[in-house]
């Protein structure tokens, strides 16, 4: 679902680097507006449920009129006859409203659960564009406390938000009108205090605004302090930092419990001091009525109808200052899930962005340069991989390899120059093009918890078992899969660190070939094996691989002695050797 045009980043005095997470938006009403695209596909069945519910707040509107018929015109004058029928209207009254409360209210969840699935999905495939650099400055605990906290409170606030707000403002409303029609002298003592009672609520509201974004921050600061912990465990553990870890998350607790305990004072006072007001009104409303029935100026039944619409005023008024401390909560929520969407993708596709042809050519980069942080990483580069070859990049660590490998796929677009296939600029072509046909294997192999079959599989639906095995095969894992009881169906655990770091490399390697590329690029894929090892895969790979061209990124001049040409990066530029060598007698 496309994002609508408010989604965009706030204007600052300085722009933001590439790949930064945009600046946490201002929490307002306002921000409720921008779920007006999510909402729009849904206006039909809304409008449905609207009405049913509306119809429904009129029957439980009619209940308390139907007390005063009751008792003036059935009790008081011993009436049997009009005891029955009036009791009649009541038990149908109530039983069709049940019955439409329940259908509105079933309705309802339905589609707000749809129009959040609508949300998450397009969260979800916005988080697909953003670059390496977001996630790299982002952290993870933040991210998912986004993804799973804040939009779980946005479920739960939604799944009966407009519903209520529907049947307690209606009921309101109606209340309202009816006290006019029965004593409009009475209804003005009821209400005097509803000023100091809005007062009240709208002053702790704000200070609960606040305090709950607070709490959100603390929340992510707990979630992303057990990320980095958990995932960082061995290293807690071997340096025996135990005890400095129980103190950090002592602050981080601490902190936390601190902010939950302002937000539950203020929550509390947003709710119960203008309930506690307007029951006292309740008090009056019982001393002037009785002093007019005493004076014979209104009937019994008149006060017992009005007193009904009076006391049941207090819940819509106290349900609506509940609901709208929800709706902050949610409001809060939202801001941080917008904050998501507003962080714009530094990879565009065009508008118009052509079907990629099966690359047969060259890749050459023309003046490349990029920077990260506002350091230099590639300056100027320029450079030519030939179709159809094995090309090695080599260089130390931070020169710019991976970088490179990200360009090539477009997870990043250069800040000067172009990268072309076939004598075409590569962000001429879909994305989904490019990626389906030049395939980058990162150095940090990452597995679902799934078994070695499904993760390799994972690359292309609809795979048969000969084809997985094929390409395990040109990976080097049939050793692997030959000591495993289960073999391919052995589980890799969460992460896959059931395995060697070796292993999850190969399996990597094999999902990548089951695409069958006409580009695969491989970021230090084998460099937890020995030398020799890693050649041999290699030139297994290029051997499955017939007129694709394989780029291997590494450190290691030892795969210089198969490869067809050498790039060589340092400082941010770069230098291409070629290297004749004989393919056929290289694989005998």
């Amino acid at each position: 679902m496309p994002i609508s045009s408010d989604h965009r980043q706030p204007e600052s005095s300085s722009p933001p680097l590439p790949g930064a997470p945009a600046a946490a938006p201002v929490a307002n009403w306002q921000t409720y507006r921008r779920l007006w695209v999510f909402i729009r596909p849904y206006l039909r069945p809304l409008s449905l449920v609207v009405i049913v519910s509306l119809a429904a707040t009129a029957l439980t509107l009619f209940q308390p009129y139907v007390s005063k018929l009751l008792i003036d015109r059935a009790l008081l004058p011993r009436d049997m006859h009009a005891l029955l029928w009036i009791a009649g209207i009541l038990a149908a009254s109530s039983v069709l409203g049940f019955a439409l409360n329940i259908l509105a209210s079933y309705r309802y969840v339905k589609i707000s659960a749809a129009m959040l699935f609508d949300i998450r999905l397009a969260l979800f495939r916005h988080l697909q564009k953003l670059s390496p650099r977001f996630y790299a400055r982002f952290r993870l605990g933040d991210l998912m406390s986004r993804l799973n906290n804040d939009a779980g409170e946005i479920q739960r606030v939604s799944a009966d938000a407009l519903l209520s707000v529907l049947s307690n403002v209606g009921f309101l409303i109606g209340s309202i009108a009816m006290m006019l029609w029965l004593n409009w002298r009475l209804f003005l003592v009821g209400v005097v205090l509803i000023p100091a009672c809005v007062y009240t609520f709208v002053r702790y509201q704000r200070i609960l605004t606040v305090l709950t974004k607070q709490l959100r921050e603390r929340s992510a600061d707990l979630g992303s302090f057990f990320v980095d912990s958990i995932l960082g465990m061995r290293v807690v553990v071997s340096l025996n930092a135990g005890d400095r870890e129980a103190e950090r998350f002592r602050e981080r607790n601490d902190a936390f419990v601190k902010t939950m305990l302002q937000v539950q004072v203020a929550s509390f006072m947003t709710g119960a001091l203008p309930g506690t007001i307007l029951t006292i009104a309740t008090t009056a409303v019982f001393l002037y009525g009785g002093w007019l029935i005493i004076q014979g100026t209104m009937t019994i039944g008149t006060l017992v109808a009005f007193m009904a619409y009076h006391t049941r005023l207090l819940s819509p008024v106290q349900n609506l200052m509940s609901l709208s401390a929800s709706l902050a909560s949610a409001r809060v929520s939202l801001g941080r899930i917008f904050e998501l969407f507003d962080t714009a993708p530094e990879v565009v596709e065009a508008p118009n962005a052509a079907p990629l042809p099966p690359v047969q050519g060259t890749i050459r980069l023309e003046g490349v340069s990029i920077r990260h942080d506002r350091e230099p990483v590639l300056e100027n580069v320029s450079l030519e991989i030939p179709a159809g070859s094995f090309c090695a990049i080599l260089g130390p660590s931070g020169v710019g390899k991976s970088t490179l490998a990200d360009l090539i796929v477009r997870y990043l677009d250069p800040d000067q120059g172009r990268i072309l296939i076939d004598g075409r600029d590569i962000r001429q072509f879909r994305l989904a093009d490019l990626r389906e046909q030049i395939v980058l294997v990162d150095q940090t192999p990452y597995l679902f918890n799934a078994t070695i079959a499904e993760n390799i599989a994972y690359a292309r639906s609809g795979v048969t078992r000969h084809e997985i095995e094929a390409a395990g095969r040109a990976a080097g894992l049939d050793e692997l899969i030959a000591r495993l009881p289960q073999g391919y169906e052995t589980t890799t655990g969460e992460r896959g660190l059931a395995l060697s770091v070796g292993e999850r490399q190969r399996i990597s390697l094999a999902r990548a070939l089951l695409r069958h590329p006409r580009v695969l690029i491989l970021d230090e894929p084998t460099s937890a094996l020995d030398g020799e090892m890693e050649k041999q895969i290699a030139m297994s790979v290029r051997a499955a691989m017939p007129g694709g061209t394989l780029i291997v990124i590494t450190h290691r001049p030892a795969l210089a002695e198969v490869a067809d040409a050498i790039i060589t990066l340092r400082e941010g530029s770069a230098r291409m050797t070629p290297v004749r060598h004989d393919f056929d007698a290289a694989i005998a």
